[in-house]
């Protein structure tokens, strides 16, 4: 779960709803500045227990650099609504959604979107991808602190007693039980205030039946990764110097079967976009640059780490 450092909105960014043929989704649409020129949008699907306020420190660096950025609530996810059916959730029809979501940002033709998911987001991005194949609309695919497949068995274990012990306790009773691990009770004493509300508010606002679904999707993904490879789209591995859920070095094979590009972020974990964001900021920018220099100029993969 990403935490947030602040709840303010970057400059030039508006809160909305994305109005799709698949429904509304709440987002932050965050444009550059005046005399900017658009470089390229970029659609950002969070995780688990997860939401658009996961990217709030990535947009004003992205937009800055001429990138429209677009953080969505995805269905289900705190401020978007769904239904109270696990089928609902189930992983094609959320990859169904990203779809949807891309072609209502209405971009200009010739402009390049970009893809980026963090964690489940990454999976549920990577079905996109997957199931758009030949017909793919995206300029590139981050994956961000996700694997090829279900989470290491440790993360898996406390998965699997989130999925059990939601529909018995409810999520008031298993927020306050999940808060006594000490991983999370030394990220409460780190946060302000107002963002720990928001947290607890996030939780209770996300749809129970999103939850347990996509958790079990944590649990049971399979290994995509050699059909990800064929999808002749470039393709960027983003993780941090160190990742709970999936460990580093499953992302390093991971890239390297994909041919994709790899980048860490130093002294980041699971979250880069929140624990050290100017400095993913800045290699998402650079991987930009790098596949429009490509265009003109066909090169290898870099996978340099980047020391924040």
């Amino acid at each position: 779960m990403s935490r947030p450092p602040s709840l303010a909105l970057p400059p030039r960014t508006r809160a909305g709803l994305l109005e799709t043929d698949r429904g509304a989704f709440a987002a932050l649409d965050c444009t550059p500045p005046a005399g900017v020129p658009h470089a390229g949008t970029v659609l950002l699907v969070p995780g688990f227990i997860g939401s658009k306020e996961d990217f709030l420190p990535l947009l004003r660096p992205l937009s800055e650099a001429g990138n429209r950025a677009v953080a969505v609530d995805g269905r289900g996810q705190y401020e978007t609504p769904g239904p109270a059916d696990e089928k609902a959730y189930a992983q094609h029809e959320l990859a169904a959604d990203v779809w949807a979501q891309t072609t209502a940002l209405d971009e200009a033709p010739g402009t390049p979107v970009h893809l980026l998911g963090h964690s489940m987001g990454a999976l549920t991005a990577r079905a996109a991808v997957l199931a758009a194949a030949a017909a793919c609309p995206w300029a590139s695919l981050t994956l961000m602190g996700s694997g090829p497949a279900a989470v290491q068995p440790e993360q898996q274990k406390r998965v699997r007693l989130l999925v059990e012990w939601l529909p018995v306790l409810g999520k008031e009773i298993l927020w306050q039980e999940m808060q006594k691990s000490p991983r999370s009770e030394q990220a409460a004493a780190e946060l302000p205030a107002d963002v720990a509300e928001f947290l607890h508010r996030r939780w209770l606002n996300t749809v129970p039946e999103q939850l347990t679904t996509t958790g079990r999707q944590l649990l049971t993904e399979p290994d995509r990764v050699a059909e990800l490879a064929a999808v002749p789209i470039p393709k960027l591995v983003l993780s941090g110097s160190d990742d709970y859920a999936w460990p580093v070095p499953w992302q390093d094979s991971m890239a390297t079967r994909l041919a994709a590009d790899r980048t860490i972020i130093e002294g980041a974990d699971h979250s880069p976009n929140v624990e050290r964001p100017t400095e993913t900021a800045r290699a998402l920018i650079a991987y930009w640059q790098r596949i429009s220099a490509r265009k003109r100029t066909p090169g290898t993969p870099s996978r340099l780490p980047v020391r924040g």
